[in-house]
């Protein structure tokens, strides 16, 4: 039975001019729940009647990941915030994660969701955001916009967390690269405890096949290209490749994999981040918005189709 009113509210598909590329956004969380080329799946999808799950393509803000014990640090001020991941104590993903943004735009191929951050518990200030998604051929572009709001400087760090995904084949079978150099080494609360180089196990920069890892890894030390610009690729045997890149400010990759996606053995997260967890206590990566300050941070995904020999 198709559900009348999705638990992730409304939803919206964009198209690009030739029909070709598609993307589907769901209202609650302003989530990516759906990207594909030609039919095929780029981004795993699950039931519409469902709730996201493991965080699938919701927009992290005004922090990423995890705060410890909900209690935060900064300029002297001593914060708590409500406990949103009972399992290890902490203040999870932000304050946006179940939040029924509001279309402001929309076209065939872009739309825009806002929401914004009031003052409330352990977050006393007030922040207007939105997210831009544009699906072009083969190609989607996402724009995080931040304003400050309010009367007093306010700290943020945005991230997001798509799964990322080959549909015709075993996301097991796909080969994962991505550059980062270091790793946050984390505790038994899957808070940071130390930044440290890459070992054998974390590696990436090479590639490796996703069925051998098993990783809740933050990345810094991105290596950018040329141009600028983050890039961490899923590729194919027959050498389809998946490529999703960070512009300026998304310095840190999340990379997750898990059995626990519904309808897939192995999934992947690849979360770009302008911040580690906990960056609300540690300051890394922290940005503090002057009142009436905005700052804008672009990702996207690109697809490119075997090369013909």
């Amino acid at each position: 039975m198709t559900a009348t009113h999705p638990p992730t509210g409304e939803q919206f598909t964009l198209r690009s001019p030739d029909g070709r590329t598609t993307a589907d956004i769901a209202q609650v969380g302003a989530a990516l729940r759906g990207f594909a080329v030609d039919g095929l799946d780029l981004v795993p999808r699950y039931p519409l009647d469902s709730a996201t799950p493991a965080g699938s393509g919701i927009v992290l803000v005004p922090w990423p990941n995890r705060v410890r014990a909900g209690t935060w640090t900064q300029r002297g001020e001593t914060r708590r915030l409500a406990i949103t991941e009972p399992a290890t104590g902490n203040a999870s993903h932000g304050l946006l994660r179940f939040a029924s943004y509001t279309a402001t735009t929309r076209s065939e191929g872009a739309l825009t969701l806002s929401a914004p951050v009031v003052p409330q518990t352990g977050y006393p200030f007030h922040l207007g955001t939105s997210v831009t998604y544009t699906v072009g051929d083969n190609t989607l572009e996402v724009v995080h916009a931040v304003t400050n709001l309010g009367t007093d400087e306010a700290p943020v760090a945005v991230g997001t967390h798509p799964y990322l995904c080959i549909g015709d084949v075993d996301t097991a079978d796909l080969v994962l690269t991505s550059p980062g150099s270091t790793r946050f080494v984390l505790d038994d609360r899957k808070i940071p405890v130390a930044e440290e180089g890459v070992d054998a196990a974390t590696d990436l920069r090479a590639g490796r096949r996703i069925g051998e890892l098993s990783l809740d890894t933050a990345y810094g030390d991105l290596a950018r290209d040329d141009d600028g610009v983050v890039r961490t690729t899923l590729t194919a045997p027959d050498g389809r490749t998946l490529t999703l890149w960070q512009g300026e400010g998304f310095d840190f990759v999340q990379v997750f994999t898990t059995d626990r996606y519904p309808g897939q053995a192995v999934a992947v997260a690849v979360e770009p981040m302008t911040a580690p967890a906990d960056t609300f206590n540690s300051g890394q990566g922290l940005k503090w918005l002057a009142p009436d300050e905005a700052w804008e941070l672009r990702w996207g995904i690109e697809f490119a189709p075997a090369a013909r020999g």
